[in-house]
């Protein structure tokens, strides 16, 4: 599968590109970017009809204080009418990005950390799931995509936890049933 990235900086392998070459040669887009620039982004992407998009961004004001949509509606309902011809998942926004790596290394362990996910269309959910597993977390189904309004806030207190405490932001969740 070829994942575009409609973010900024460059890992591993990973070749520049326009939003618009990524999203035209891609199965499926990561879109990692600040939520002031996610039109920006969007419009140069150009149309995504069809295209699966896996949405890290979270919809936080210009100094990052507070989410600009939430508890009636959430960033990702918000992107989904902005793309509504898009098969649209939200994941990866509840950790923060300096723990991927150190999943990703671990994923030789019995335990992996959680990751949750939500979206309405059933095949991006199973592209999402696969990218969650490749990555190394245990992928959790949160639901429909109205649900990312309780991950959004969800993913504050992880970075709370992340980068005001002081532990250091290499940190990951994992929720556990016990009957």
């Amino acid at each position: 599968m070829r994942i575009g990235i409609l973010g900024s900086g460059l890992m591993g392998g990973a070749r520049a590109a326009t939003p618009h070459d990524a999203a035209q040669k891609a199965d499926a887009l990561l879109l990692a970017v600040h939520w002031s620039r996610v039109d920006d982004v969007l419009s140069q992407a150009g149309d995504l009809s069809g295209k699966v998009v896996v949405s890290c961004s979270l919809p936080m004001n210009a100094d990052d204080t507070a989410l600009v949509a939430a508890h009636t509606s959430s960033g990702a309902e918000e992107l989904a009418k902005k793309i509504p011809t898009a098969r649209l998942v939200s994941t990866f926004n509840t950790v923060p990005s300096e723990v991927l790596f150190g999943v990703y290394a671990a994923k030789r362990r019995a335990n992996w950390p959680s990751l949750v996910y939500c979206g309405d269309d059933r095949h991006a959910k199973k592209v999402a799931v696969r990218l969650i597993r490749d990555v190394g977390f245990e992928p959790l189904d949160a639901g429909p995509l109205r649900i990312a309004r309780y991950t959004e806030p969800f993913a504050l207190l992880v970075a709370q936890l992340a980068y005001e405490g002081d532990r250091g932001p290499e940190v990951a969740y994992r929720f556990a049933w016990y009957s």
